[in-house]
């Protein structure tokens, strides 16, 4: 089963702007079947085969004279002389969309991408699923809660339940469980983190203890929605804190988590410095705490942290499957005990959320949005608690109560 991805229509735009385009992204995110969709006359290798992978280490030269563009060339990482001739092939022919090429491990691509392929590359992170690939909805505008945004979402959107809404937590963002509602939860994340750590992080970081790095996730998992203390995650793991920053960061760049920054500038001086951790899939996350059910889950003392992480997830997405590689969010805490979940800066604006797991939320969930009018140069937006309530309705003059079917 194809869902739709939301992704394609960012995938032929670069197409037409770049001569080679890389598509990056967690492992089992789609990225193969999202360009086998998008490239369909376009020649298909894959390095995870032995003979394939053997010719394009050791006959790089030679290679796309066996496979001449246009190409889709998947898992490249593994083959980092090939940046190289793509170079060559694009600089001669100068042709746009010659050279599709996808990986998970941006730790090795994006370094041969900045010395070979500058200015020549076309980059798109996938994310996972979203919410409205899932029940197909067509709208790929990123969220923004203003008027002209519900306006256009007010006969698209999804129709989901609340108990849908917490098996879609549990279950996670990857496109095969959700495809597949037959396949066993657990042993599907039980075999995709030791993929990942056999493959990815004992290849490209020396981590030389398996067994702790797991424990480094199981940790950063049960901090999801929280202040990243690395101190703390370190000595829950026993390791040290320079070793944690470095795992910390292999987890960044593998896609599995994601630092949402706290809003700053010169003149606001009591404003926290230190980033919010979330996992950008819940259903890893859920696996790793050992939430084994949705029901368990969206009962349990950490209900609240999914909530908000699979929120600000499916916002992340939409920004994701239009080509941002820079999302425009944030978080506001100051030393005042003022705290505001996300901030969307558009255009010298801030639109503030809230994220709230009940559904019945009122005007006490945003007082905290009056601390941006203090903020020199920066216009307040309007804004709103996401939450599961079902009606989209005004709560302020200028914030409303927002269905998570509006996401």
């Amino acid at each position: 089963m194809y869902f739709k991805r939301h992704a394609e229509n960012s995938l032929h735009k670069l197409s037409k702007m770049f001569g080679a385009i890389l598509v990056t992204g967690a492992r089992q995110v789609g990225k193969t079947t999202l360009l086998k969709e998008v490239a369909k006359g376009a020649r298909y290798v894959t390095l995870d085969d032995p003979l394939q992978l053997n010719s394009a280490a050791n006959q790089s030269g030679t290679f796309f004279k066996d496979n001449p563009p246009p190409v889709f060339v998947d898992e490249i990482q593994y083959t980092p002389d090939l940046f190289p001739q793509i170079k060559i092939i694009l600089d001669r022919e100068r042709k746009k969309g010659q050279f599709y090429l996808s990986g998970s491990q941006q730790f090795r691509m994006m370094k041969n991408v900045s010395e070979s392929l500058a200015g020549r590359l076309g980059i798109l992170n996938l994310p996972g699923l979203s919410l409205r690939e899932l029940f197909g909805v067509s709208s790929d505008l990123p969220f923004l809660p203003a008027d002209d945004y519900f306006a256009q979402r007010k006969d698209d959107t999804v129709n989901v339940s609340y108990s849908d809404i917490w098996r879609i937590i549990h279950r996670g963002c990857m496109p095969e469980l959700c495809a597949n509602p037959e396949f066993d939860w657990q042993m599907f994340y039980a075999s995709y983190v030791k993929t990942y750590i056999e493959r990815d992080v004992r290849d490209l970081s020396q981590v030389g203890d398996e067994i702790k790095f797991l424990q480094f996730m199981t940790v950063a998992a049960g901090c999801t929605g929280q202040l990243l203390n690395v101190a703390s995650i370190a000595r829950d793991v026993g390791i040290s804190q320079p070793t944690a920053e470095r795992w910390l960061s292999i987890m960044v760049t593998s896609n599995l988590i994601y630092l949402l920054s706290p809003y700053h500038n010169n003149i606001i001086k009591r404003t926290v410095k230190t980033p919010k951790l979330y996992f950008l899939d819940t259903g890893l996350a859920a696996y790793l705490t050992r939430w084994n059910t949705p029901d368990v889950l969206k009962n349990g003392a950490m209900a609240g942290a999914f909530f908000e992480t699979f929120v600000i997830s499916e916002i992340m997405k939409g920004y994701g499957n239009r080509g941002a590689l820079e999302m425009p969010l944030y978080f506001y805490r100051d030393r005042d005990g003022n705290e505001i979940d996300l901030l969307i800066a558009e255009n010298g604006t801030l639109y503030p959320i809230e994220i709230k797991k009940h559904a019945d939320p009122d005007r006490s969930d945003v007082k905290a949005f009056s601390v941006l009018d203090k903020i020199p140069g920066m216009k307040r937006g309007s804004g709103g608690v996401v939450c599961l309530y079902d009606n989209l309705i005004a709560l302020t003059e200028s914030d409303k109560v927002i269905p998570v079917a509006f996401l």
